[in-house]
């Protein structure tokens, strides 16, 4: 049985993990600035305030985990007001520990934190599929998993990368396994918690060189054509054939990246009966017939879309 939610993260190809121990006492604030890659957490100890931009804020407490996999502004905040200390993750030291508020004593709350990059160009577009903000709690397995990431983070020795790779795509799965997936947002996620719409994106996956119709898939769902619409639009947050468009222009960019693979081949795989129907579909997608978007793979200056 095909896996949407592995597929999703494999090719989002997780890397360049960061992570840190930090710690708070008294009155203290932090800010950080939104730069657009993955951050998390795992409370180690006490509590603290979490206030995502455009999200309800939330206390977290020991034993809670956070995912954001494409991180806005934030603030941090113990639980009493203080001024805010503004913070930018891509400038601020990835080792060792930090403390806020008050620097004596034991610290009031531990949290594990960091954050990593996505390989994929196309980032932004398989996060959309996302949840916003993920907040976990009673699940030992991420606190874990996160202090697996900062041991290997801290260690240089042969393999140490693929190993990180690996713990971060292994994180993401299960965070989004975790999830309290049927009051997010619309996206991938809430779409595979309900039963019929899960059925036709796990065949929508497993074949995407199907030539799909609305019938067809409906058919999966075993629903009427009306009603797999109107659901799987508003669960997934994007109509089916659009949907269905996405993903196939998503792996036709990782085909080409590969490279060494013929515009046919690749027209193949991805659904269309011919390369110059594939390429009309993929310059009017990404602005650029794909033997240019893969000239500029290998040079390694091909853009986001």
């Amino acid at each position: 049985m095909f896996d949407p939610l592995a597929q999703v993260i494999g090719l989002l190809r997780p890397q360049a993990v960061f992570s840190k121990e930090i710690g708070a006492a008294g009155r203290w604030a932090v800010q950080y600035v939104g730069f657009g890659q993955p951050a998390f957490a795992a409370m180690l100890e006490g509590r603290c305030r979490l206030a995502v931009e455009g999200e309800d804020p939330v206390v977290l407490e020991e034993g809670d985990f956070v995912l954001l996999p494409e991180t806005p502004t934030f603030t941090m905040t113990g639980l009493e007001p203080a001024p805010v200390q503004r913070i930018d993750a891509r400038t601020a030291p990835t080792e060792g520990r930090i403390r806020y508020g008050r620097q004596e004593g034991a610290p009031e709350m531990r949290q594990f934190g960091g954050w990593f990059s996505f390989g994929s160009p196309d980032a932004s577009l398989l996060v959309s599929l996302l949840p916003r903000m993920i907040h976990v709690r009673g699940v030992p397995r991420l606190t874990q998993l996160v202090r697996m990431l900062g041991d290997e983070a801290a260690r240089a020795e042969v393999g140490r990368d693929l190993i990180l790779e690996r713990l971060a795509e292994i994180l993401l799965i299960e965070a989004l396994r975790a999830a309290p997936a049927r009051t997010a947002a619309p996206g991938l996620l809430r779409g595979l918690t309900d039963p019929r719409i899960a059925a036709a994106l796990r065949d929508l996956h497993g074949d995407i060189a199907c030539r799909w119709t609305i019938p067809d898939l409906a058919r999966a769902a075993g629903m009427s054509r009306s009603a797999f619409f109107e659901r799987f639009t508003r669960l997934v947050g994007m109509q089916p054939m659009t949907y269905l468009a996405t993903w196939r222009m998503a792996v036709a960019k990782d085909l080409l990246r590969q490279g060494g693979i013929g515009l046919e081949e690749v027209a193949a795989r991805v659904g269309y009966g011919s390369a110059s129907a594939f390429s009309t579909a993929f310059s009017r997608h990404t602005g650029r017939p794909p033997g240019r978007f893969a000239d500029e793979a290998a040079r390694g200056i091909a853009s986001e879309e």
